[in-house]
């Protein structure tokens, strides 16, 4: 039974932990978060349970008292669903729902991430990774309970690509989840062969980043008519779309919209996507989205950037943009970026501070270009097809001593075509 067609919401409890660097507030906030989720995967919340401990209980993460109190909370609330935020073992699992009884299923913030990219995930690649980050995560938590999964009737945590197969053995769980590696590493092959037609073309590549639900699928609709679906949910967006968008100058760029980041995205789910984080790491410009309305915008945008350096791609050009001005700032104060030059601010939604946006985007995109006059022998036409695939060619004038081109060009394209230039006066780099 999926859980789409069931008519009752999940009544879920949330559970979070104080202990280690955590505070009181911290916690808070991060089960505000997790209460997102929850609504995002069409869930309910209708309480919620805290506990200060020095360490985790090795089985059931809230000491004894706590667990019985969550047993209580569950039965006088008719909880179906229990979510702890921080990541559960399978022994874990298995214990607590001894202890809240039959009828409520346990989860963790992973699987409730991985329900929400079962529910989001359009593409093939999209579907077939989230199978797997499923197999390899929910699988063993779910397995051996001596509860199948169909007297659970589905719901929250058990859905997705995966949900047929978390009833079969271990042996045929490893054959599939080998199935699934090489059908994804096939398609790493090919989004790398695709990617280096891209690199031929010589467009420059801008990755639109930053956390989930920041507005970066209603920028892309907004500058480009994608038309990918915009929602005020987290995770709405979960396989990239790339489109091609006109500078003012006439320059061409590729916006690629990615997966929303998060705090406490774990390892495994990094892993899993990665080849789709990845689009961050190979783009020219990353344009980091931030809801400048949440005031937690700080913490989000420190997420942003820790996950970018993980990825490799934090020495990139950035743009900041802080989303959703229409709704009202919050204190940018202590970040000391108001008037800095690679940080603009802007609603997505009503396109003000747009045109500002796209202004300072060419300019750095146009940065490393110079206009540079070539002339090209007859006898050497082919190299006017070279600039047309590594630089922006403003115009072409075929006469009987040669092809005069003009065109915008970056170091790698000056260096190729130095022998055709006859105006271009800039040092030669290193690169050059």
């Amino acid at each position: 039974m999926e859980f789409t067609d069931k008519k009752l919401k999940d009544k879920a409890v949330l559970v979070g932990l104080v202990w280690g660097n955590e505070t009181q507030e911290s916690v808070d906030k991060s089960l505000d978060e997790l209460e997102r989720l929850l609504e995002t995967a069409g869930g309910e919340a209708i309480a919620r349970l805290t506990q200060n401990k020095d360490t985790p209980d090795v089985r059931t993460v809230i000491g004894s008292g706590k667990a019985s109190e969550l047993a209580y909370l569950c039965a006088c609330n008719d909880a179906t669903l229990v979510v702890f935020d921080c990541e559960l073992s399978p022994s874990q699992i298995r214990n607590i729902e001894d202890i809240v009884g039959d009828g409520v299923r346990v989860i963790d913030r992973s699987m409730l991430i991985l329900d929400i990219f079962a529910l989001h995930a359009v593409t093939g690649e999209g579907k077939l990774q989230v199978e797997l980050a499923q197999l390899k995560y929910t699988a063993p938590r779910l397995m051996g309970k001596g509860t199948e999964l169909s007297r659970l009737g589905g719901g929250i945590g058990t859905r997705g690509p995966g949900e047929s197969k978390l009833e079969t053995d271990r042996r045929h769980l490893m054959r599939r989840v080998h199935a699934l590696e090489t059908q994804i590493a096939e398609m790493d092959k090919n989004r790398r062969t695709m990617r280096a037609a891209r690199d031929k073309s010589g467009i420059p590549e801008i990755a639109i980043v930053g956390y989930t639900n920041a507005g970066k699928s209603t920028l892309l609709n907004r500058l480009t008519d994608a038309g990918i679906l915009a929602e005020d949910k987290l995770f709405a967006t979960l396989d990239p779309t790339t489109r091609k968008f006109i500078l003012p100058c006439g320059e061409s760029v590729l916006l690629t919209d990615t997966v929303g980041f998060i705090n406490k995205l774990p390892h495994h789910l990094v892993r899993a996507f990665r080849s789709t984080l990845e689009e961050a790491c190979n783009a020219d410009i990353l344009m980091i989205i931030i809801d400048a309305s949440d005031e937690n915008f700080r913490d989000q945008l420190a997420v942003t950037e820790n996950l970018l350096c993980e990825l490799g791609a934090s020495g990139k050009p950035m743009l900041y943009v802080f989303n959703k001005c229409d709704r009202g700032i919050v204190d940018l104060g202590s970040l000391g970026r108001e008037a800095a030059d690679n940080t603009v601010y802007i609603s997505a939604l009503t396109g003000q501070g747009c045109e500002l946006m796209v202004s300072k985007l060419e300019g750095m995109v146009l940065a490393d270009k110079r206009r540079v006059t070539y002339v090209i022998p007859n006898s050497e036409a082919g190299a006017v097809n070279t600039l047309y695939k590594n630089a922006t060619v403003e115009s072409v004038e075929y006469g009987a001593e040669g092809i005069t081109v003009v065109a915008l060009a970056d170091a790698k394209a000056r260096g190729m075509m130095r022998k055709y230039a006859i105006d271009d006066i800039s040092e030669p780099t290193d690169e050059e």
